[in-house]
This record gives structure tokens, C-alpha cells and sequence, in this order.
């Protein structure tokens, strides 16, 4: 018996590594394994040294003469942006200069006094400053989620301070270089948790030139925190270089495309440093290497993330604009696939309030924040990059706070015409979308708006969502994708939110579509069989079929089939599994669904009705936030389930 599980036990660790082979591919494990030899040998201590004398650079003087031109002025400039009413901007002022932090873009948290820098919110988890980075675990239920201590160090806020010291015409340089300057104390080069992701630390260096250009004359910046910030500006670039084929080859996801870009614009953004001229070299080949791959011919983004796309799109816009100041633009691929980026979103976003579904991984990132626009209003972003390739303001069916969301353009963007301006005006228009690369599949009407996903998977996937639905009736998202939450959780909140049940599809037997292998990381990808769309008068007509369970069975397939009636808010939905398992329980999951508002009912396949389930689970529209939702189930020991949806 004994030798039996034995057996059984090696077996399936086999098929487990061979599938693991197979979906990341032997590049991604052999780096992988090699990276882990390097940090437990201490070859990274190395390469990412801690006690190293500063290069040689400029002084403040010779660098405020010398200072590249950016996309923001100094405190002393005039500008043309105006704003009369800034009171829930001058609210989170009040709370940033008190002492606290707003987590995630959402909730505003106090910081300790002491050790602000290092100390986890939610556990109380003290890091150390005098560890190197590479040996600090990012996931560690005893430290929590390092997100809560990252998030500040970002320095995001310090955008809105200066939006805040441009519209009122004062000045808080002093808080911004006390601020630069106690996180320089607390956080000694390469040692501690805030030296650990090399985007995080592309973001703070970034964030911190904003801070340098438009405060560059301030009597607070003196020239002993010029060295410090100096010093602490190289060895951020140098930490980068050195470990951006960690980005390219284990992660390849935003995180790579941050870091390229930093790589690429170095040496416009610190041109004090020799290396720049050879690292931006490198960067620029590598960044256009990154938007060539990661973003499909079709717009959409591997990731198959609504969120992170929209950090690629900031990313972008920065980098277009400051490369064309220059007169340095990138390749024209890269604007076609910026272009393709923005046609996708903008096909997805409900023009009432600028929201797009919660649908893939959110983190609750937003790099820039330059507007006083609610966190899932993608105007801001979309706007400025339209500008920046159209010339032309962003089209959306309703103006409401339209001077909000148009001031990210002008932060972001120069004025100046971009080399490849050919791009034409994208204007609202109803019918169906196809984005065939990426798999997601659109119909809008006057009244609702109706998104698929239905995907092959050449790059990891990381929610079990294919097939997943949602719909929108009069602006109002009425089926939603449950959302993301947190990425450090126990495995059955983990399972919720990025399984099957955090999605509007179809189970067997309560299992998710894939076999988690880790974190994040998915084995037996799901892959799209076929997809056809037709049109009738007064139907459109959706079918997708997808191969799903490999872990429980050879060929099994999902089949999902959506009527929409185009005269009114009213959805027929059949799913059916092909090559199903003996006596296989079909679930299928529906989150959100007032029942007050629309109706929901559901049959087999011989036409008796199916009793529902209603289930209180969870929406997170926040990371690290969430909140009661209803579920509504039907479940069957049957290959298919019939469901209408229609509003009351």
C-alpha cells in the first residue's frame, strides 16, 4: 500500500513538472532556478552591493543650470491648466502632511511615528533596514502582504501635492524634501523591504523627478540632500540594470515594461551619470522589445488585466511625450501598439462614469494620479494618451467632470504633435467588438453592454475567467467579475477571487478550470477551441468553446452560448460540457445580481427548472478591500444548464 502511494505520489509530480514545463516554458525555470541559486549563494549581494561610494555626478548648482527640460515646470512657472474648485484635493493634502498614507488609492491609513517606512499597516511586521533585499521574502504570512509597506514608498502622493501647490499657489517643498529625506535615512541602498522590486523602485524614482523638476529651485533643497538624493537616484538605476532580467524573463508583465522604460529614458531623466548613455541604450531596445510582445496586434495586453493595462497606458503616455521633447521618439511600432492599447480600452469603458469591468488581477495601482477622478475611471489615462496621438480631446457620452478628467493630459503631455501623428479620432460607436489575439468579445447597444472573454493562452494566465460574462444595463455593471482583493491570502480566499467562483462561469464538480501550481501560477491552461458571433434582426448571437480541466480529464470541453435580445436588457445563456466526467456536478456561478432589479432563472436540458442558491460572498473593488455581495448558483448532475437573465 505503502509503495503504491509511493508511486502514485511520484507520478503525479511528474506530470505536474512536465505540464509546468510545458505552460512557462524551460527558459522561464531554468532562470528561475538559477536566480534562486544566485540569492541563496549570495551572488546577488554582489552584483547589488550596499557600501559603495557615489559616482561622480553634478552638484546642485551645475545640475539646476544643466537640468533636462521635463514634461512638468518649477514651482515658479506659469502654466495654463486652472482649476477653481480643489477641495477634495486639499482634503487629501491635510491628511498626506498629517501623516498618513492612502492605501492602494482608496482608504487613508495612519503611519506609526516611528519606523514609518518599514512597518507593515495590518500586522504591526517590523523590517529590517540592515538586511539585503534579496534575502526578504515578498509573500510571508508572519510579515504580511508587503504591498501595505511598499505603497508609500511608491511617493505617488507627491504628485498630488504638486497639483495641489500649482492650483493654490503654495508651497510644500520643505514636507516633499523631508519626506525624500527621511526615506533615504530609513532605507539604506539595497537593504530592506523597499529595495526588493526593481519597479517599485522605477515608480519612486520617477515620482521623485516630479518632485525634483517642479521643486527645483526651492530653498529646501539644499546641496547636502542633493548628494544624498543623488546617490540614492544612481544605485536605484544601477539596482535595475543589474536585475532587469529578472523582470524580462520570470515576471515579463508590467513590471518589465516600468523597468525597460526607466532603462530607456535614463539618460534623458540623469544625464549626470556615464553609465545612462549605455544603460538607456539597452533600455530603449529592451522597452520596445517588451510593448512588441506584451501587447498583441489587437490592443490587448497579456496580462489580461484591465488595471494593469491601464498602467502600461500611463507608461506610455509618459514616455512618448518625454521622448518626443527630445527628439528621440520610439519606433513606430511602439505607437501603433499604444494606439491599439487605447482603441481596446476604450471599447470596453462604460462612457457614463469612465469605468471598465473589474475584470484580471488589480493591485490597485495607479502610477500617476492627476486627477481628482474616482480610481476606476479610466478618462484620465485614456484622454491623455488620445491626446497625445490624436490631438484630439477623448469622446465620451457624458462631460460630467470633464475639467477632472482632463488634467492628466496636461501634466503627461508637451502640446507638440508626436512624429507618428496619423492616428484617427476614436468616437463612440454601438455593435460588436472582436479582439480575437486577446479573446474578449463585445456588443453594446443604446441601453447595455455585453463583455466575454474567450481566450487561447500563449502567455500565464492568472485568473480561472475564460468564458467569463458581464453585463452592463444603463451604466450599471449588474454581473461582475468578484475582483482581485489580495495576492498574500490563505489559499481558500485565493481561490475565490482568482478561481472559478469569483467569475461569472461554469464549474464541474466545484473545481476551478485550472490546477493552481502556485501563487500565481496555473497549470492546464485553458485555451479557446473556436468562437463565432451572428446577427440576426433582433438577436446577437455569441458562441464560444473553450478546453478547460485538464487536471480531471483528457479533451473535456465548455461550451457557452449568449443570446442577447437587442430590443431589450434580456440574456440567454446555455453552457454545456463536451467529453464531460461521469456523474459530474455543472455549477454555474452568478455574482452580483440585484434581484430586486432583474430576473433569473435557470433549466437542464430536458427544460426543468433548476432551484437557485444564493450565496453572500465578496466584492473587491479595492485591493485589500472587500465587501458582501450576492452570489446566485445553479447547480446539476447534467451536461447542460440553460440560464435567462432579464430586468423586471
Amino acid at each position: 500500500m505503502g509503495k503504491n502511494k509511493m508511486i502514485k505520489t511520484l507520478r503525479s509530480k511528474i506530470i505536474f513538472g512536465s505540464q509546468l514545463i510545458q505552460n512557462m516554458g524551460l527558459r522561464y525555470l531554468t532562470f528561475r532556478l538559477s536566480h534562486e541559486l544566485k540569492r541563496k549563494i549570495g551572488i546577488l549581494e554582489v552584483s547589488h552591493p550596499t557600501r559603495k561610494s557615489s559616482p561622480v555626478g553634478w552638484d546642485l548648482e551645475k545640475w539646476r543650470k544643466n537640468v533636462p527640460v521635463f514634461l512638468v515646470g518649477n514651482l515658479q512657472a506659469a502654466g495654463k491648466y486652472q482649476k477653481n474648485d480643489f477641495t477634495q484635493l486639499e482634503e487629501r493634502i491635510k491628511k498626506y502632511l498629517g501623516g498618513e498614507v492612502r492605501m492602494f488609492n482608496h482608504s487613508f491609513e495612519k503611519l506609526p511615528a516611528t519606523n514609518p517606512w518599514l512597518t507593515h499597516l495590518k500586522t504591526g511586521f517590523q523590517f529590517q533596514s540592515d538586511v539585503h533585499w534579496s534575502k526578504i521574502k515578498d509573500l510571508d504570512d508572519k510579515q504580511g502582504d508587503i504591498k501595505y509597506v511598499w505603497e508609500k514608498s511608491r511617493f505617488t502622493y507627491l504628485l498630488e501635492i504638486i497639483r495641489y501647490d500649482y492650483l493654490a499657489k503654495t508651497d510644500h517643498s520643505a514636507f516633499v524634501f523631508d519626506e525624500i529625506d527621511s526615506w533615504i535615512n530609513a532605507n539604506p541602498v539595497n537593504q530592506g523591504p523597499n529595495w526588493v522590486c526593481s519597479q517599485e523602485i522605477s515608480l519612486r524614482v520617477f515620482n521623485w523627478l516630479f518632485a525634483l523638476h517642479f521643486y527645483k529651485n526651492s530653498e529646501h533643497l539644499t546641496s547636502s540632500r542633493w548628494e544624498k538624493i543623488q546617490h540614492v537616484l544612481y544605485w536605484s538605476l544601477h539596482h535595475v540594470y543589474h536585475q532587469i532580467n529578472f523582470s524580462r524573463i520570470a515576471v515579463r508583465n508590467n513590471h518589465a515594461i516600468t523597468e525597460t522604460l526607466f532603462l530607456a529614458l535614463s539618460s534623458i531623466l540623469l544625464p549626470q551619470f556615464e553609465e545612462s548613455k549605455i544603460w538607456s541604450v539597452k533600455g530603449r531596445r529592451f522597452f520596445e522589445q517588451e510593448i512588441a510582445y506584451q501587447i498583441y496586434e489587437d490592443g490587448t495586453f497579456l496580462q489580461f488585466s484591465m488595471n494593469y493595462h491601464r498602467v502600461v497606458i500611463q507608461l506610455l503616455t509618459f514616455g512618448i511625450n518625454l521622448t518626443e521633447l527630445y527628439g528621440q521618439p520610439f519606433s513606430q511600432k511602439v505607437y501603433a501598439k499604444a494606439y491599439a492599447s487605447l482603441n481596446f480600452l476604450y471599447r470596453c469603458m462604460n462612457h457614463e462614469d469612465g469605468f471598465l469591468p473589474n475584470y484580471g488581477n488589480n493591485d490597485g495601482a495607479l502610477f500617476f494620479p492627476f486627477s481628482d477622478c474616482h480610481y476606476r475611471d479610466y478618462r484620465p489615462a485614456l484622454h491623455a494618451l488620445h491626446f497625445t496621438l490624436t490631438g484630439s480631446n477623448l469622446i465620451v457620452d457624458s462631460l460630467e467632470n470633464q475639467d477632472s478628467w482632463k488634467e492628466e493630459a496636461f501634466w503627461l503631455c508637451h502640446n507638440k504633435k508626436v512624429s507618428y501623428h496619423k492616428f484617427s479620432v476614436l468616437t463612440n460607436e454601438l455593435g460588436t467588438f472582436r479582439f480575437d489575439d486577446g479573446g474578449y468579445y463585445l456588443h453594446k447597444d443604446v441601453q447595455t453592454f455585453t463583455f466575454l472573454r474567450c481566450g487561447n493562452h500563449k502567455d500565464r494566465p492568472h485568473q480561472c475567467d475564460n468564458l467569463h460574462l458581464d453585463i452592463w444595463v444603463d451604466g450599471e455593471n449588474i454581473l461582475k467579475d468578484a475582483g482581485s482583493y489580495t495576492y498574500n491570502a490563505p489559499v481558500e480566499t485565493l481561490d475565490f477571487f482568482s478561481g472559478n467562483k469569483g467569475h461569472n462561469i461554469l464549474s464541474i464538480n466545484s473545481e476551478n478550470q485550472m490546477l493552481r501550481g502556485g501563487r500565481f501560477i496555473w497549470i492546464y491552461w485553458t485555451q479557446r477551441e473556436s468562437v463565432t458571433i451572428d446577427e440576426t434582426q433582433d438577436f446577437w448571437i455569441f458562441k464560444g468553446r473553450i478546453k478547460a480541466y485538464g487536471q480531471i480529464g483528457e479533451n473535456i470541453m465548455i461550451e457557452r452560448i449568449v443570446k442577447k435580445d437587442k430590443n431589450q436588457a434580456h440574456w440567454t445563456i446555455e453552457d454545456s460540457v463536451i467529453n464531460s466526467p461521469d456523474k459530474s456536478l455543472l455549477s454555474q456561478h452568478w455574482n452580483g445580481l440585484d434581484r430586486t432589479k432583474y430576473q433569473i432563472v435557470s433549466q437542464d436540458e430536458e427544460g426543468k427548472p433548476l432551484t437557485a442558491t444564493l450565496n453572500t460572498t465578496f466584492f473587491s473593488e479595492f485591493y485589500g478591500n472587500k465587501t458582501e455581495q450576492n452570489q446566485i448558483s445553479f447547480c446539476n448532475y447534467s451536461s447542460k444548464i440553460i440560464t435567462l437573465i432579464f430586468k423586471i
